[in-house]
């Protein structure tokens, strides 16, 4: 891929399935929800033994970490800043999210499994969604989820009402607290964690200021230390774990950082997967 002038292929909507599939669920629900797994995800749980050879999943956890706003285009160029998540990544997914790439949209896309004009949030909005996501399929199979969350943020906001456990709090320091808890716990088959600082900072001090970089290291290392402790904790149990950021970001003049273009620096985001 060349930086900049090309878009990824794989679509962000591929990651409900492949959530669904690992725990054990069908992830085939209509045919405006994507049904198909990430095939090097898969290959890659099955060469390490998570996928039996029928093909069903040993896979009873699934952590979700999704930081906002990280691009395809930071990674490559900050590599240095990614090495502790690659040492512990076994795939990397390149991904491709949805238009317009803003929060609650892309967040909709990808645990809906559909595009925006079938989830119906087609811009910077955060109404709460009345179809079918992966919070309302999961229960009705027995599963348990839980969201933590910063009030007011957009997967706080449009996955509201669901049969789960929600865990919304003013600060991402209370949040991450709270995940630790969840994880000490084991109580939830589907934990999703998010963490705004990155974008928040990417928005006021451009994406590649001292400041924004300070928190995409901060999300690097409370996801590392997050997946120590799952390898610690859920010794019983197999777990797929995810950094799954939604969209990308460019430089602009007013603010000095933003997203919501057509464009690959928008576009591309990149995930890191692991199986403990």
């Amino acid at each position: 891929m060349t930086d900049n002038k090309e878009f990824n292929i794989t679509e962000i909507t591929r990651i409900r399935p492949t959530i669904e599939f690992f725990l054990g669920c069908n992830p085939v629900h209509n045919n405006v929800t994507e049904s198909n797994v990430l095939e090097n995800t898969l290959k890659t749980a099955v060469n390490m033994g998570f996928v039996d050879e029928n093909g069903k999943s040993k896979i009873d956890r699934v952590f979700m970490y999704n930081p906002d706003a990280i691009g395809m285009w930071i990674y490559k160029k900050h590599r240095e800043i990614f090495k502790p998540l690659e040492v512990i990544t076994q795939v990397r997914e390149d991904i491709l999210t949805v238009f317009p790439p803003v929060t609650p949209v892309c967040f909709g896309s990808m645990y809906t499994g559909m595009k925006p004009e079938n989830h119906g949030i087609l811009k910077y909005e955060k109404p709460v969604l009345k179809i079918d996501t992966i919070f309302d399929f999961l229960p009705s199979t027995g599963k348990k989820a839980a969201i933590v969350c910063t009030q007011g943020d957009s997967i706080a906001e449009i996955f509201k009402g669901r049969n789960i456990d929600y865990f919304i709090y003013p600060t991402i320091d209370e949040c991450n607290k709270q995940a630790e808890e969840l994880i000490n716990s084991d109580n939830h088959d589907l934990i999703v964690l998010y963490n705004g600082n990155y974008d928040y900072y990417m928005h006021r001090f451009t994406p590649e200021g001292k400041k924004s970089l300070q928190e995409l290291r901060k999300n690097i290392d409370t996801y590392c230390k997050l997946q120590k402790l799952i390898s610690e904790k859920w010794k019983e149990h197999k777990t797929f774990l995810a950094f799954a950021p939604d969209h990308g970001c460019h430089r602009s003049i007013f603010p000095p950082g933003n997203h919501g273009k057509y464009i690959p620096k928008d576009m591309n985001t990149v995930h890191f997967y692991s199986f403990v």
